[in-house]
Protein backbone atom coordinates (compact mmCIF):
# COMPACT_ATOMS: atom_id res chain seq x y z
CA UNK A 1 0.00 0.00 0.00
CA UNK A 2 2.75 2.45 0.99
CA UNK A 3 4.56 2.45 -2.72
CA UNK A 4 1.19 4.01 -4.07
CA UNK A 5 1.34 6.80 -2.20
CA UNK A 6 4.20 7.59 -4.18
CA UNK A 7 3.18 9.79 -7.41
CA UNK A 8 -0.42 9.65 -5.90
CA UNK A 9 -1.86 13.58 -5.61
CA UNK A 10 -0.05 15.15 -9.14
CA UNK A 11 24.52 11.88 14.41
CA UNK A 12 27.28 12.85 12.41
CA UNK A 13 27.88 11.21 9.04
CA UNK A 14 31.07 11.61 7.13
CA UNK A 15 29.27 11.28 3.73
CA UNK A 16 26.27 13.43 4.37
CA UNK A 17 27.49 15.58 1.01
CA UNK A 18 30.10 13.82 -0.30
CA UNK A 19 28.02 11.42 -2.39
CA UNK A 20 27.72 13.73 -5.64
CA UNK A 21 28.06 13.05 -8.69
CA UNK A 22 31.00 12.32 -10.83
CA UNK A 23 32.01 15.18 -13.50
CA UNK A 24 30.17 13.03 -16.21
CA UNK A 25 26.66 13.55 -14.92
CA UNK A 26 26.59 16.88 -13.40
CA UNK A 27 23.82 18.81 -13.99
CA UNK A 28 24.04 20.67 -17.50
CA UNK A 29 21.84 18.84 -20.27
CA UNK A 30 20.43 22.00 -21.76
CA UNK A 31 23.41 23.52 -22.73
CA UNK A 32 25.39 19.90 -23.96
CA UNK A 33 22.21 18.77 -25.75
CA UNK A 34 21.89 21.94 -27.44
CA UNK A 35 25.22 21.03 -28.61
CA UNK A 36 24.61 17.77 -29.47
CA UNK A 37 21.33 18.81 -31.52
CA UNK A 38 23.14 21.29 -33.40
CA UNK A 39 26.29 19.01 -34.26
CA UNK A 40 22.90 16.51 -35.67
CA UNK A 41 21.53 18.82 -37.36
CA UNK A 42 17.99 18.88 -35.62
CA UNK A 43 15.75 21.64 -35.98
CA UNK A 44 13.79 23.24 -33.30
CA UNK A 45 10.50 20.75 -32.06
CA UNK A 46 6.82 21.60 -31.75
CA UNK A 47 5.44 19.81 -28.44
CA UNK A 48 2.20 19.35 -27.02
CA UNK A 49 2.01 19.51 -23.52
CA UNK A 50 -0.58 17.96 -21.81
CA UNK A 51 -1.08 19.77 -18.22
CA UNK A 52 1.83 21.84 -18.15
CA UNK A 53 1.09 23.95 -15.13
CA UNK A 54 1.36 22.34 -12.05
CA UNK A 55 4.86 20.97 -10.35
CA UNK A 56 6.65 18.64 -13.58
CA UNK A 57 4.79 20.90 -15.73
CA UNK A 58 6.48 24.22 -15.49
CA UNK A 59 9.80 22.99 -15.54
CA UNK A 60 9.19 20.59 -18.58
CA UNK A 61 7.86 23.73 -20.04
CA UNK A 62 11.22 25.73 -19.35
CA UNK A 63 13.07 22.96 -20.41
CA UNK A 64 12.13 22.74 -23.50
CA UNK A 65 11.79 26.41 -23.93
CA UNK A 66 15.65 26.52 -23.07
CA UNK A 67 16.34 24.35 -26.21
CA UNK A 68 14.47 26.53 -28.35
CA UNK A 69 11.66 24.13 -28.47
CA UNK A 70 7.46 25.37 -29.48
CA UNK A 71 5.30 24.53 -26.95
CA UNK A 72 1.17 24.36 -26.62
CA UNK A 73 -0.48 23.44 -23.38
CA UNK A 74 -3.67 21.76 -23.41
CA UNK A 75 -5.19 21.92 -19.83
CA UNK A 76 -8.38 22.82 -18.23
CA UNK A 77 -6.81 26.32 -17.44
CA UNK A 78 -7.85 25.88 -13.38
CA UNK A 79 -4.14 24.95 -12.12
CA UNK A 80 -1.92 28.65 -12.20
CA UNK A 81 -4.02 29.90 -15.09
CA UNK A 82 -2.30 32.23 -16.96
CA UNK A 83 1.58 31.65 -16.00
CA UNK A 84 2.58 31.30 -19.61
CA UNK A 85 1.41 33.97 -21.14
CA UNK A 86 3.22 33.76 -24.47
CA UNK A 87 2.62 30.29 -24.86
CA UNK A 88 -0.55 28.89 -26.97
CA UNK A 89 -2.93 27.52 -24.23
CA UNK A 90 -5.98 25.39 -25.61
CA UNK A 91 -8.26 24.83 -23.30
CA UNK A 92 -9.85 21.66 -22.89
CA UNK A 93 -11.18 18.35 -20.99
CA UNK A 94 -9.25 15.33 -21.90
CA UNK A 95 -12.20 13.41 -20.13
CA UNK A 96 -14.76 15.16 -23.19
CA UNK A 97 -14.51 13.57 -26.37
CA UNK A 98 -15.50 16.83 -27.84
CA UNK A 99 -13.10 18.98 -26.14
CA UNK A 100 -10.53 16.37 -27.37
CA UNK A 101 -11.29 17.03 -30.87
CA UNK A 102 -9.80 20.35 -30.87
CA UNK A 103 -6.42 18.71 -30.92
CA UNK A 104 -7.49 16.74 -34.27
CA UNK A 105 -5.38 17.15 -37.04
CA UNK A 106 -2.85 19.18 -35.38
CA UNK A 107 0.91 18.44 -36.06
CA UNK A 108 2.94 17.79 -33.49
CA UNK A 109 6.67 16.24 -33.02
CA UNK A 110 5.95 15.08 -30.08
CA UNK A 111 2.97 14.98 -26.65
CA UNK A 112 3.91 14.90 -23.28
CA UNK A 113 1.31 13.28 -21.24
CA UNK A 114 1.66 14.58 -17.58
CA UNK A 115 -1.76 14.48 -16.07
CA UNK A 116 -3.01 11.07 -17.36
CA UNK A 117 -4.16 8.51 -14.75
CA UNK A 118 -7.34 6.53 -16.49
CA UNK A 119 -6.48 4.47 -19.63
CA UNK A 120 -9.57 5.57 -21.41
CA UNK A 121 -8.23 9.13 -20.91
CA UNK A 122 -5.18 8.18 -22.45
CA UNK A 123 -7.09 6.55 -25.20
CA UNK A 124 -9.14 9.05 -25.87
CA UNK A 125 -6.36 11.56 -26.45
CA UNK A 126 -3.41 8.99 -28.00
CA UNK A 127 -6.69 7.97 -30.58
CA UNK A 128 -6.71 11.69 -31.49
CA UNK A 129 -2.98 12.33 -31.41
CA UNK A 130 -2.05 9.50 -33.44
CA UNK A 131 -2.10 10.09 -37.19
CA UNK A 132 -0.40 13.09 -36.68
CA UNK A 133 2.63 12.92 -33.96
CA UNK A 134 5.75 11.11 -34.23
CA UNK A 135 6.35 10.65 -30.17
CA UNK A 136 4.26 9.95 -27.43
CA UNK A 137 5.95 10.67 -23.83
CA UNK A 138 3.37 9.32 -20.93
CA UNK A 139 4.67 10.04 -17.50
CA UNK A 140 4.03 7.15 -15.45
CA UNK A 141 5.35 5.79 -12.37
CA UNK A 142 7.53 3.23 -10.33
CA UNK A 143 4.32 2.65 -8.75
CA UNK A 144 3.14 0.30 -11.34
CA UNK A 145 5.22 -2.18 -10.35
CA UNK A 146 3.49 -5.39 -8.56
CA UNK A 147 6.03 -6.50 -6.16
CA UNK A 148 7.72 -3.01 -4.18
CA UNK A 149 9.27 -5.66 -1.94
CA UNK A 150 11.79 -6.94 -4.89
CA UNK A 151 15.03 -4.75 -4.69
CA UNK A 152 16.59 -4.80 -8.49
CA UNK A 153 13.16 -4.06 -10.15
CA UNK A 154 13.69 -3.03 -13.63
CA UNK A 155 11.54 -1.70 -16.47
CA UNK A 156 11.03 -5.81 -17.57
CA UNK A 157 9.52 -6.61 -13.64
CA UNK A 158 5.81 -7.34 -13.88
CA UNK A 159 3.36 -4.53 -13.46
CA UNK A 160 0.26 -4.33 -10.90
CA UNK A 161 -3.46 -5.22 -12.09
CA UNK A 162 -7.15 -4.49 -10.91
CA UNK A 163 -10.11 -7.56 -11.33
CA UNK A 164 -11.62 -4.20 -12.87
CA UNK A 165 -9.14 -2.02 -15.14
CA UNK A 166 -12.09 0.63 -15.92
CA UNK A 167 -12.47 1.66 -13.12
CA UNK A 168 -13.05 5.44 -13.04
CA UNK A 169 -11.93 6.68 -9.39
CA UNK A 170 -8.77 7.09 -8.01
CA UNK A 171 -7.21 5.31 -4.33
CA UNK A 172 -3.87 4.45 -3.07
CA UNK A 173 -4.15 0.54 -4.02
CA UNK A 174 -5.39 2.13 -7.76
CA UNK A 175 -2.78 4.01 -8.67
CA UNK A 176 -0.05 2.14 -9.87
CA UNK A 177 -2.32 -0.57 -11.88
CA UNK A 178 -4.18 2.46 -13.39
CA UNK A 179 -0.56 3.98 -14.50
CA UNK A 180 -0.28 0.78 -15.71
CA UNK A 181 -3.07 0.48 -18.16
CA UNK A 182 -2.48 3.92 -19.18
CA UNK A 183 1.12 2.87 -20.55
CA UNK A 184 -0.58 -0.08 -22.30
CA UNK A 185 -3.43 2.39 -23.65
CA UNK A 186 -0.56 4.27 -24.95
CA UNK A 187 1.92 2.01 -26.83
CA UNK A 188 -1.93 0.39 -27.78
CA UNK A 189 -2.71 3.49 -29.76
CA UNK A 190 0.54 4.43 -30.56
CA UNK A 191 2.95 1.14 -31.58
CA UNK A 192 6.54 1.85 -31.07
CA UNK A 193 6.05 5.59 -30.52
CA UNK A 194 5.53 6.29 -26.74
CA UNK A 195 8.00 6.74 -24.32
CA UNK A 196 6.98 5.83 -20.98
CA UNK A 197 8.96 7.45 -17.87
CA UNK A 198 8.14 5.67 -14.84
CA UNK A 199 9.57 8.24 -12.06
CA UNK A 200 9.89 7.57 -8.14
CA UNK A 201 9.31 10.71 -5.71
CA UNK A 202 9.37 14.07 -7.34
CA UNK A 203 11.37 16.14 -5.65
CA UNK A 204 12.71 20.21 -5.27
CA UNK A 205 11.29 23.65 -5.51
CA UNK A 206 7.36 23.97 -5.60
CA UNK A 207 6.65 20.70 -4.64
CA UNK A 208 2.86 20.93 -3.42
CA UNK A 209 3.05 17.34 -1.35
CA UNK A 210 5.99 18.60 1.44
CA UNK A 211 7.08 14.78 1.09
CA UNK A 212 10.97 15.88 0.61
CA UNK A 213 10.63 19.59 1.74
CA UNK A 214 9.39 18.45 5.27
CA UNK A 215 13.73 17.46 5.70
CA UNK A 216 15.28 20.41 5.04
CA UNK A 217 12.45 23.10 6.76
CA UNK A 218 12.19 20.46 10.01
CA UNK A 219 16.15 20.92 10.37
CA UNK A 220 16.12 24.33 9.62
CA UNK A 221 13.82 25.39 12.79
CA UNK A 222 16.32 23.54 14.60
CA UNK A 223 16.01 21.56 18.22
CA UNK A 224 15.80 18.04 18.67
CA UNK A 225 14.64 16.25 15.38
CA UNK A 226 13.27 12.47 15.39
CA UNK A 227 14.90 10.51 12.80
CA UNK A 228 13.85 6.98 12.19
CA UNK A 229 16.59 4.58 11.93
CA UNK A 230 18.61 2.63 9.87
CA UNK A 231 21.03 5.23 9.77
CA UNK A 232 21.87 3.62 6.51
CA UNK A 233 18.52 2.89 5.13
CA UNK A 234 18.74 3.66 1.25
CA UNK A 235 16.24 6.49 -0.40
CA UNK A 236 15.66 6.83 -4.21
CA UNK A 237 13.86 9.99 -5.50
CA UNK A 238 13.93 12.46 -8.70
CA UNK A 239 14.60 16.42 -8.70
CA UNK A 240 11.74 17.60 -11.13
CA UNK A 241 14.44 19.71 -13.28
CA UNK A 242 15.96 16.67 -13.61
CA UNK A 243 12.73 14.97 -14.42
CA UNK A 244 11.95 17.49 -17.16
CA UNK A 245 15.28 17.60 -18.57
CA UNK A 246 15.45 13.91 -18.92
CA UNK A 247 12.06 13.82 -20.32
CA UNK A 248 13.30 17.07 -23.04
CA UNK A 249 16.47 14.75 -23.71
CA UNK A 250 13.87 12.12 -24.69
CA UNK A 251 12.25 13.71 -27.23
CA UNK A 252 15.41 15.68 -28.86
CA UNK A 253 17.30 11.62 -29.42
CA UNK A 254 13.60 9.74 -30.15
CA UNK A 255 14.22 7.73 -27.26
CA UNK A 256 11.28 5.49 -27.01
CA UNK A 257 10.25 2.39 -24.80
CA UNK A 258 10.31 2.49 -20.90
CA UNK A 259 12.50 4.19 -18.31
CA UNK A 260 12.45 4.43 -14.55
CA UNK A 261 13.48 7.72 -14.11
CA UNK A 262 14.81 7.95 -10.65
CA UNK A 263 18.15 7.98 -8.52
CA UNK A 264 20.59 9.21 -8.02
CA UNK A 265 22.97 6.59 -10.16
CA UNK A 266 24.73 5.82 -6.49
CA UNK A 267 22.59 4.66 -3.40
CA UNK A 268 21.80 7.82 -1.01
CA UNK A 269 20.36 6.55 2.75
CA UNK A 270 18.42 8.62 5.17
CA UNK A 271 21.21 10.12 7.01
CA UNK A 272 22.64 11.48 3.85
CA UNK A 273 19.61 13.40 3.91
CA UNK A 274 19.06 14.55 7.13
CA UNK A 275 22.60 15.37 7.43
CA UNK A 276 22.88 17.04 4.28
CA UNK A 277 19.83 19.45 5.04
CA UNK A 278 21.32 19.74 8.89
CA UNK A 279 24.50 21.46 6.50
CA UNK A 280 22.59 23.42 4.66
CA UNK A 281 21.22 25.29 7.48
CA UNK A 282 22.83 27.17 10.65
CA UNK A 283 20.34 26.04 13.10
CA UNK A 284 20.96 24.20 15.92
CA UNK A 285 19.35 20.89 14.94
CA UNK A 286 20.25 17.90 17.03
CA UNK A 287 19.67 14.56 15.48
CA UNK A 288 18.32 11.59 17.23
CA UNK A 289 18.14 8.10 15.74
CA UNK A 290 15.40 6.03 16.91
CA UNK A 291 14.80 2.41 16.33
CA UNK A 292 12.41 1.56 13.37
CA UNK A 293 10.49 -1.09 15.20
CA UNK A 294 10.31 1.16 18.15
CA UNK A 295 9.17 4.29 16.02
CA UNK A 296 6.50 1.76 14.23
CA UNK A 297 4.99 0.94 17.71
CA UNK A 298 4.65 4.15 18.69
CA UNK A 299 2.29 5.32 15.61
CA UNK A 300 5.15 6.66 13.73
CA UNK A 301 3.79 6.34 9.83
CA UNK A 302 6.18 5.73 6.99
CA UNK A 303 6.11 8.00 3.87
CA UNK A 304 3.71 10.90 4.99
CA UNK A 305 4.58 11.43 7.87
CA UNK A 306 8.07 10.76 8.52
CA UNK A 307 8.55 11.35 4.81
CA UNK A 308 11.09 8.99 2.46
CA UNK A 309 11.10 6.62 5.34
CA UNK A 310 9.92 2.85 4.82
CA UNK A 311 11.01 0.52 7.30
CA UNK A 312 12.88 -2.16 6.40
CA UNK A 313 10.53 -4.69 7.07
CA UNK A 314 10.36 -6.70 4.32
CA UNK A 315 6.94 -5.23 2.65
CA UNK A 316 9.09 -2.75 0.27
CA UNK A 317 12.33 -3.12 0.64
CA UNK A 318 12.65 -2.48 -3.20
CA UNK A 319 10.72 0.51 -3.56
CA UNK A 320 14.00 2.50 -3.18
CA UNK A 321 16.56 0.23 -4.82
CA UNK A 322 14.84 0.15 -8.12
CA UNK A 323 17.16 -0.30 -11.18
CA UNK A 324 17.72 3.36 -13.22
CA UNK A 325 20.85 2.25 -15.61
CA UNK A 326 18.48 2.10 -18.63
CA UNK A 327 17.67 5.94 -18.14
CA UNK A 328 21.14 6.86 -16.86
CA UNK A 329 22.42 5.04 -20.59
CA UNK A 330 20.52 7.20 -22.68
CA UNK A 331 21.44 10.51 -20.90
CA UNK A 332 19.39 10.65 -17.01
CA UNK A 333 21.79 13.35 -15.49
CA UNK A 334 21.41 14.35 -11.93
CA UNK A 335 21.95 17.00 -9.59
CA UNK A 336 23.66 16.93 -6.26
CA UNK A 337 21.47 16.35 -3.24
CA UNK A 338 22.94 19.37 -1.87
CA UNK A 339 21.13 21.59 -4.28
CA UNK A 340 18.38 20.20 -3.87
CA UNK A 341 17.94 20.70 -0.65
CA UNK A 342 19.35 24.14 -0.72
CA UNK A 343 17.21 25.31 -3.56
CA UNK A 344 14.20 23.30 -2.06
CA UNK A 345 14.66 25.05 1.63
CA UNK A 346 14.88 28.54 0.24
CA UNK A 347 11.45 28.17 -1.78
CA UNK A 348 9.60 26.47 0.72
CA UNK A 349 10.95 29.90 2.83
CA UNK A 350 9.16 31.87 0.50
CA UNK A 351 5.69 30.41 1.24
CA UNK A 352 3.64 31.70 3.90
CA UNK A 353 4.51 30.91 7.86
CA UNK A 354 0.87 29.23 8.23
CA UNK A 355 0.99 27.44 5.32
CA UNK A 356 -1.06 23.64 5.58
CA UNK A 357 1.92 21.25 5.48
CA UNK A 358 1.01 18.17 3.27
CA UNK A 359 3.09 15.73 4.94
CA UNK A 360 5.69 15.56 7.91
CA UNK A 361 5.12 14.71 11.81
CA UNK A 362 3.31 17.17 14.37
CA UNK A 363 5.71 19.26 16.33
CA UNK A 364 3.93 17.49 18.98
CA UNK A 365 3.94 13.89 17.98
CA UNK A 366 7.79 14.20 17.38
CA UNK A 367 7.92 15.90 21.17
CA UNK A 368 5.89 12.68 22.71
CA UNK A 369 8.09 10.11 20.83
CA UNK A 370 11.48 11.75 21.63
CA UNK A 371 10.68 11.64 25.20
CA UNK A 372 9.26 8.43 25.30
CA UNK A 373 12.45 6.94 23.62
CA UNK A 374 14.97 8.79 26.21
CA UNK A 375 12.86 7.64 28.94
CA UNK A 376 13.17 3.84 27.82
CA UNK A 377 14.51 1.67 29.09
CA UNK A 378 17.30 0.63 26.87
CA UNK A 379 16.72 -3.12 25.51
CA UNK A 380 17.63 -1.99 21.49
CA UNK A 381 20.01 0.27 19.83
CA UNK A 382 19.06 2.84 17.34
CA UNK A 383 20.17 1.27 13.66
Amino acid sequence: MLPNLLNYANVNHPNCLARINPPDFVHGSTREHATFREIRGFSNMNILILGGTGFLGPQTVQSALARKHKITLFNRGKTNPGMFPDLESIVGDRKVPESVAQLKGRQFDAVIDTSGYFPKDVTLTAEVLAPTVKQYVFVSSVSVYANPAQPGLDETSDVGTLPDPTIDKMSNEAYGPLKAYCEQAAEAAMPGKVTNIRPGLIVGPDDPTDRFTYWPARLARGGEVLCPGPIDNPIQYIDVRDLADFIIDTIDDSHTGIYNALGPSHEHTMADLIHGCRAATTSDARCTWVDWQYAVQHGVGPWMEMPLWLPPDGNSDGFSRVKNEKAISVGLKFRPLAETIRDTLAWSRTRPGDHRWGAGITAEKEARVLAAWHDRKPTTQPG
